[in-house]
């Protein structure tokens, strides 16, 4: 059997990504299996790949017999001789094989060992591809919606947007360009979706042969990679995101620090006349986002969380790593946001329990007998 195989395999490689040597062993194993499972042989199979005259050839150890009882595994000396003039009764030739004797079972079977071990080797390389964008953000194009699922289209796999991990308010048609953040790549099995801590459903895989690729726009992590994209000095390390905290197309905080005296965090991320947070919650549906910076201090941390409130007085209970925070009557409001928004944001960006009072509930409940515990 003498095929041309290189431009089979230059294009097999090219179209799946994957390096020609697997394509080649991927070949020969393939054609072994097959004959092995026609012939009944186990060890008595070779298969060479000549690169030089780009031939494969399919050879069958046979043993010669004065007697034929197998024909599948004997040869006559005569017969032998043709292949090997030294032939001797009771040593073994190597006897090629016609793509005529291989036969369309064969060969069809030596097809399923290739696709299934290219499928496997893609499928590890695409994995490791992916699995290095853990955590990245990446640009796709919706292809379809499956029960409330967005399934994007990201090149070599279909990775899908769960329900849970889209802003509420954003609607897409198919063929929009999307942008989210890789925030699972699974190799096996499913992916579990939690909700208020027990699991939901499960999102199962689009493609066997392909990893699972898991987006979100939601994430933290999200906001905060968009901002390194817009903000070198981020990126840069220059200035740190401390912490940030929430509410998918509705509001967000984020708190920033630099080393650098001489550095403005909250200016450098807000950026000239707001263009460069701009440009983020333009990305995000309008989602405003609180730009503070950082302090150690608890205290002065939490009074800033707060903003646009401006806390008058404070009294930290750090045992209880809560904070009773005094705010002008016509500012309660603003403290608390709609719908509890403000406050809660900064609860979830601080780690501190906020008590928000007026200024004059705040004196009357400091004049109170504390109990002690």
């Amino acid at each position: 059997m003498a095929v041309k195989l290189k431009n089979v395999i230059e294009a097999v490689a090219k179209e799946k990504n994957v390096p020609e040597d697997i394509i080649e062993k991927a070949l020969i194993e393939g054609i072994r299996a097959a004959v092995q499972k026609e012939y009944g042989y186990r060890d008595n199979v070779k298969v060479v790949f000549d690169k030089e005259n780009d031939e494969l050839k399919v050879y069958l150890k046979k043993r010669v017999s004065p007697f034929i009882e197998n024909p599948k595994r004997d040869i006559t000396l005569q017969e032998a001789k043709k292949y090997d003039p030294n032939a001797e009764v009771g040593k073994y030739v190597d006897v090629p094989l016609s793509l005529e004797d291989l036969g369309r079972i064969a060969l069809n079977a030596a097809k399923e060992v290739i696709t299934h071990k290219v499928a496997k080797v893609e499928k590890n390389i695409l994995f490791r591809e992916f699995k290095e964008l853990e955590g990245k953000v990446v640009t796709g194009t919706v292809r379809r919606f499956e029960n409330g699922d967005i399934i994007v289209d990201l090149g070599r796999v279909e990775a899908v947007l769960p329900e849970e991990e889209q802003i509420k308010k954003e609607k897409y048609k198919i063929g929009d360009r999307i942008r989210a953040l890789i925030l699972k790549v699974i190799k096996e099995g499913s992916y579990p979706v939690k909700e208020k801590g027990k699991i939901k459903r499960y999102i199962h895989p689009i493609d066997r042969d392909k990893p699972l690729v898991i987006l979100t726009r939601t994430h933290p992590n999200f906001l905060k990679k968009l901002i390194e994209i817009e903000v070198p000095e981020v990126q840069e390390g220059e200035i740190e995101i401390k912490a940030i905290a929430r509410e998918p197309g509705e509001r967000a905080k984020v708190a920033v620090y630099s080393e650098d005296k001489n550095i403005d965090p909250v200016g450098v991320v807000v950026g000239l006349k707001g263009s460069r947070i701009q440009n983020v919650t333009n990305e995000l549906s309008g989602e405003k986002i609180d730009v503070i910076q950082w302090d150690p201090d608890p205290a002065i941390f939490i009074m800033r969380a707060l903003s646009p409130a401006k806390p008058k007085k404070w009294r930290l209970l750090e045992d209880e790593k809560r904070i009773e925070v005094a705010v002008p009557k016509n500012e309660l409001s603003l403290a608390i946001g709609k719908g509890g928004i403000n406050a809660k944001l900064a609860h979830k960006l601080t780690g501190w329990h906020i008590d928000i009072l007026s200024e004059e509930d705040f004196e009357r409940i400091q004049q109170l007998p504390r109990s002690k515990k």
